[in-house]
């Protein structure tokens, strides 16, 4: 869901760069220059982050961008604040504040993304029922992703397969081996 909340703030900060300048982010264009400043949060913001910001959006069209700059700002904020509730009841009627602001703004971008957390409502708000998150399936992926790189190709199935299962931190039992002798040989004079 905050994936893709930056993805719609970065899909307005291209078309209103677009708009503004004529052609796409440059290096020296205000709105390039804080592409990744506009997906921090409002309060890991430095001072000089926000100095930065103010700089870019006192550009001549900057009434065009620090409005864009607040609609998103807020609508990220409404977001974070649905996995930051406490309960489930609370975390819906964040949701739903949420989906009646975005209904206010005129952004195609955000109607989309309003649309798409309709349609997966139940799925986020899961995370409240049972606290749990794909994150350790995620990490696996990569694990997963990143040994089939590293081998190149794989041309037997089984090699594969022990590969990913020792990369995953899978915990082998060995049989301990018998020992050849059963007990310490006597010190040769």
């Amino acid at each position: 869901m905050v994936r893709l909340a930056n993805q719609v703030v970065t899909e307005v900060r291209q078309r209103t760069q677009q708009d503004v300048m004529g052609h796409r982010g440059r290096k020296g264009d205000p709105l390039y220059d804080i592409r990744r400043l506009l997906l921090v949060g409002e309060e890991r913001l430095s001072g000089s982050a926000r100095r930065r910001i103010d700089a870019a959006l006192a550009h001549p069209d900057g009434d065009r961008l620090r409005r864009g700059r607040l609609r998103l700002g807020s609508q990220r904020t409404l977001l974070r604040e649905v996995y930051a509730a406490e309960n489930l009841v609370a975390a819906r009627k964040r949701l739903e504040a949420f989906h009646g602001w975005a209904e206010t703004v005129d952004v195609p971008e955000v109607d989309r993304l309003s649309r798409t957390l309709r349609t997966w409502e139940e799925e986020t708000l899961n995370y409240h029922r049972t606290g749990a998150t794909n994150g350790p399936t995620e990490a696996v992926n990569l694990i997963i992703e990143k040994t089939r790189r590293l081998g190149h190709g794989f041309r037997n199935w089984d090699n594969y397969r022990l590969r990913l299962l020792l990369h995953c931190g899978v915990t082998w039992y060995t049989a301990p081996t018998k020992r050849i002798r059963g007990r310490k040989p006597p010190l040769a004079a």
